[in-house]
């Protein structure tokens, strides 16, 4: 209970509340608006798709139409991904992942596709199923875990080349995904599906707001902010001595580069030491160098 109580346990807590939320968020956005128009989704959902088509038609095994096998091929097939996001991202992270996996693929099964689409248009089915997906996707990865597949792979991407996004790595594997839908299905039925995935991953990158670098400017006047920087966020600063041009005080000038996930946290270092201090936050700056992206 203490635990819970504590910093770190509020962190873990507003985590496991994204994390969740957006595995049900996503997987009503794509059981009830998705699955009913005949779309396909891209990355490894979309490739899951594809095994259940051929499972159910190719082979014509006797699964029932209204069970949707999706998910628990989507599980099967993240299963060699863990271990790469255990070697890249560490071990929390691939538990999580396990577990959001799990959660994403019961979500899959048990949440009831309906007979006749709730929304029979297919472009706006298709961008409202892709903004869903997207938040519910975004939200999972915002509570720094994964539901697999692409997300794995991007993330892992995203650790290594600063210029990667999740979002990035989706639309590069739905290139393969789509490829393959265009000798199989309806070119319509394609390129609605291709709007559909290209929305979500849009969506992805605006909600996960880790991808989003920003720096920082810091005036203050007092001493020991860089330290309490560097010790509760890992992150380097950099240091002038300036002078106030009114008051010809000396004054600090400090500069930190950090993702907007920890805007928050900066802040409340910032403002504990010093309320009177002044901040100016540039969003979407392009790095290059030796900055950790962190996920």
């Amino acid at each position: 209970m203490d635990f819970l109580k504590s910093a770190k346990g509020k962190e873990w807590i507003t985590q496991f509340v994204y994390s969740v939320g957006g595995n049900l968020i996503y997987c009503i956005g794509f059981n009830l608006l998705i699955v009913p128009m005949g779309f396909y989704s891209g990355g490894f959902m979309g490739m899951s798709q594809l095994a259940g088509l051929f499972l159910t038609q190719g082979l014509h095994l006797p699964i029932p139409p209204e069970a949707n096998i999706t998910g628990i091929i989507y599980f099967a097939i993240n299963v060699p991904l863990m271990y790469l996001g255990y070697k890249v991202l560490g071990k929390e992270f691939a538990v999580k992942t396990l577990i959001m996996t799990a959660m994403m693929s019961a979500f899959l099964v048990v949440i009831p596709i309906p007979k006749a689409p709730y929304v029979e248009d297919y472009l706006t089915a298709s961008i409202i199923g892709g903004i869903i997906c997207g938040l519910g996707s975004g939200m999972v990865l915002r509570g720094r875990s994964s539901a697999g597949g692409q997300d794995i792979i991007g993330l892992c991407c995203a650790k290594k080349l600063p210029d990667f996004s999740v979002g990035k790595v989706t639309i590069i594997i739905n290139i393969f995904v789509y490829g393959l839908c265009m000798f199989l299905f309806d070119i319509e039925i394609v390129i609605y599906s291709l709007i559909y995935a290209t929305v979500l991953s849009v969506a992805v990158d605006h909600v996960h707001i880790q991808n989003i670098n920003t720096s920082v400017m810091i005036f203050t006047k007092k001493i020991g902010i860089s330290k309490a920087i560097m010790e509760q966020t890992g992150r380097g600063v950099t240091n002038w001595d300036g002078e106030g041009a009114y008051t010809h005080r000396t004054s600090y000038i400090l500069f930190v580069m950090i993702s907007k996930y920890e805007v928050a946290q900066l802040k409340k270092i910032v403002r504990k030491l010093d309320p009177d201090a002044f901040m100016i936050f540039t969003e979407g700056c392009s790095v290059d160098g030796n900055f950790e992206k962190r996920l």
